[in-house]
């Protein structure tokens, strides 16, 4: 794969790019704002997203998706609530099974579905993959080590991805479900800010270790329910990503999580940010698709109840202590 376009130009996108240039291949960023634009061709350097961090000189940026050209691979790192829109304007680009990578982790809000399912309905000709796992976009681009989940019914396109993505930093494991994968990155969003609140209101280390192994649970029966493996839930894109995201302030889902049980607003922490924080939006759509799929998850409508549906943490936290004992719930 000699062109690669990379969707989006946040902290993320940015990093991934960083990772796979190696002065063979192009790499393309887009972004919407101009401002970044010109920050990565002039300064090559993501001022706004990524500050610190120069950037490889392969790397290029473009504020036109005709402007990635005809490239080899389409990650697409925009925010979940935008891949529908994103998908749909490159739909003639992504025919004849062109690999699309989505690396945004979160459910549709408007319709429920997971983005795998949003870009079978938009880009019906791509080849879809999802690329997951316990990742720090500034640890990635500044060189340190991790690895990744790749999910995609193809087997031989899920290694040229992999081939792709993979470097002496980068490790990625390849997985055919899924399904799972992307279960494992939305719900552990959720569960972060759960994490975040327990933080937050100083109710300890215990109550956050037995807050994370519940919400592993609850992610176990939401994949069960939908046709996932669970042992999927074992490696980077289930374990690997609840433990990063839910005990680091890089995590923007704890560190929000964690303001809130400080007692600030809602909106006073999102008026200060300049990127997404997914597992706001994903509380409210992972509620709808629990309840049809008839799935208990006490733990990730309670983050629901508190951030959409105006509950006070303290009568929240009451309510989940005093939930009734029941058998089977072997921890």
């Amino acid at each position: 794969m000699t062109t690669i376009a990379v969707i989006g130009a946040g902290a993320w996108g940015t990093a991934l790019a960083q990772t796979m240039a190696d002065g063979e291949r192009k790499i393309v960023l887009w972004a919407r704002e101009p401002e970044v634009v010109e920050s990565i061709n002039v300064k090559h350097e993501n001022t706004p997203f990524l500050p610190g961090i120069p950037l490889h000189p392969s790397i290029t940026a473009t504020g036109s998706l005709s402007g990635t050209g005809d490239a080899d691979l389409y990650l697409i790192v925009t925010p979940a609530q935008y891949v529908r829109p994103t998908l749909a304007s490159l739909k003639s680009q992504l025919a004849d099974g062109k690999p699309a990578v989505i690396c945004a982790k979160g459910i549709e809000m408007k319709s429920g579905l997971l983005l795998s399912q949003v870009a079978a309905e938009e880009a019906p000709g791509a080849t879809v993959a999802v690329l997951t796992g316990p990742t720090f976009a500034s640890e990635i681009a500044g060189g340190l080590p991790s690895a990744v989940t790749i999910a995609c019914a193809d087997k031989e396109a899920a290694e040229r991805i992999r081939d792709a993505v993979a470097s002496r930093l980068i490790r990625p494991y390849v997985t055919d479900d899924i399904l799972g994968a992307q279960i494992g990155g939305a719900v552990k969003n959720v569960i972060a800010i759960a994490a975040g609140i327990v933080a937050g209101r100083k109710l300890g280390e215990s109550a956050r270790a037995a807050l994370i192994t519940r919400g592993l649970a609850e992610m176990a029966r939401l994949a069960a329910a939908m046709g996932a493996k669970r042992e999927t839930l074992m490696g980077m894109c289930g374990v690997g990503d609840l433990i990063l995201t839910c005990s680091s302030m890089q995590s923007r889902n704890f560190s929000l999580g964690m303001q809130l049980g400080q007692g600030r607003s809602l909106e006073d922490i999102l008026g200060e940010r300049k990127s997404v924080t997914e597992g706001v939006y994903t509380a409210q759509a992972l509620s709808v698709m629990a309840k049809k799929q008839a799935v208990d998850m006490p733990v990730c409508e309670a983050v629901n109840k508190c951030l959409n549906q105006g509950a006070s943490l303290d009568s929240v936290i009451e309510g989940m202590m005093d939930r009734p004992l029941k058998r089977g719930e072997g921890g």
